[in-house]
Formats: C-alpha cells, sequence, structure tokens
C-alpha cells in the first residue's frame, strides 16, 4: 500500500511559498515556507512538524502493537515527537527525534511496558526509516 501526498512550490527559496496536500484530503493546500521552516513563522507547517507527526502516530501505534502482544490492553498512549534540524558538514539534516511517550496499561509491569516501548521504538517503520542516520530518543512513561 503506498500512501501519497504532494507539495507545490512557487518562487524563490526565502520569498517564494508552497501548500501541501495528502490523498485522503487530511491535510489540503496546507501552507509552507523558508519563513515556517527557518524563522519560526506560525503561519503554516514544515516537513519537520509532519515527520513529528508521522512518528508520534507509527510509535503510539507500535507501542500497541507491543502491549497487544504480551497480552496488555492500553487505555491510552500519549507520545509527542520533537524533530530536530540542524545544519551538518553535508547540508540541513534531521539530526535527532526525541519521543515522549505516557501511556496508561492496566496490569502491566514496568519491566512489560519498557521492553514494549524499546520494540516499539526499534520496529516502527518511521523509527526503521531514521535508524541509520538520526539520533532517536525515548522517554517513556507507565502512568
Amino acid at each position: 500500500m503506498a500512501s501519497k501526498a504532494s507539495a507545490v512550490w512557487t518562487g524563490s527559496l526565502k520569498e517564494g511559498k508552497g501548500t501541501i496536500s495528502t490523498a485522503t484530503g487530511v491535510l489540503s493546500n496546507a501552507n509552507y515556507s523558508f519563513a515556517t521552516r527557518f524563522e519560526g513563522a506560525a503561519s503554516g507547517t514544515t516537513p519537520e512538524e509532519l515527520i513529528a507527526a508521522a512518528h508520534a502516530s507509527c510509535f503510539s501505534m507500535a507501542l500497541g502493537a507491543q502491549l497487544g502482544g504480551a497480552g496488555l490492553t492500553p487505555e491510552k498512549i500519549e507520545t509527542q515527537a520533537a524533530v530536530t534540524l540542524a545544519k551538518t558538514d553535508g547540508g540541513f539534516a534531521v539530526t535527532k527525534i526525541a519521543l515522549t511517550t505516557t501511556a496508561s496499561v492496566p496490569g502491566a509491569t514496568q519491566e512489560q511496558f519498557d521492553k514494549a516501548a524499546a520494540d516499539a521504538k526499534t520496529g516502527c517503520p518511521i523509527s526503521k526509516l531514521f535508524a541509520n542516520n538520526t539520533q532517536i530518543e525515548l522517554d517513556a512513561k507507565l502512568v
């Protein structure tokens, strides 16, 4: 199965602007620009914000799957992802993704939860995408 999205960019790098849309219509002409990506403007999204959303959702699902495999059903898994874009010798790159998760899992021991979280971190498809070139940190708490 292939997920699809498209982007349109018009103009120069600093003065130009773009829109991002997904085939499902969940995003439709979402704005992005140099100012949103590099200057903190709040008038649109960034590729890194979309990566953060993808990783947070992917990890949460993977953690749910790992817990389910251990016979546990989470009440709630809440994950935030912070994606760091930094200038490197080879140009700009995503250098770090910090995942912060809290989960309510009735009947889970700390050991079971820690194992499930570690396995979800390495098994999530978005984690695998970045595994060999980006530092992925995990702070997971059982509540």
